[in-house]
């Protein structure tokens, strides 16, 4: 368990702005999956939260799922995910890699909003997120 913990760590360090510039959020996640070894699932804007903008998912085969919500105020955060929000992560990583005429037919933002209400329900982001 402690391991996953530094993991953790590990993998926030590597979203951090080295030079305080902000670096677009897909390119920070881009960088965050190959550093990692992973692969990004999905990255989409959460429009209508007061707190989130974005979100996006890296995936780690049989070792689960990273989530990482970029604030309104640019700050990123992270938490491993894996069980319960498998369904709608495989929803949106679908949509993600679906061409882009589908993306124009079906909206994603209630699966995004469920997955975002699923995570901060079960404790990995606090109410203030």
């Amino acid at each position: 368990m402690v391991a996953g913990y530094v993991e953790m760590v590990l993998f926030e360090q590597s979203l951090c702005d080295g030079d305080g510039m902000h670096r677009p959020f897909a390119d920070r996640v881009a960088d965050a999956a190959a550093k990692t070894s992973g692969t990004v699932l999905f990255d989409v804007r959460i429009d209508g939260d007061t707190q989130v903008q974005r979100m996006a998912a890296i995936g780690y085969d049989d070792a689960g799922t990273a989530i990482i919500l970029m604030e309104k105020t640019g700050d990123l955060r992270c938490a491993s995910v894996n069980g319960e929000t498998a369904v709608l992560v495989a929803e949106l990583a679908a949509w993600e890699s679906s061409p882009l005429s589908e993306h124009a037919r079906v909206d994603f933002r209630g699966t995004a909003a469920m997955l975002l209400a699923k995570l901060r329900s079960s404790g990995h982001f606090g109410r203030s997120i």
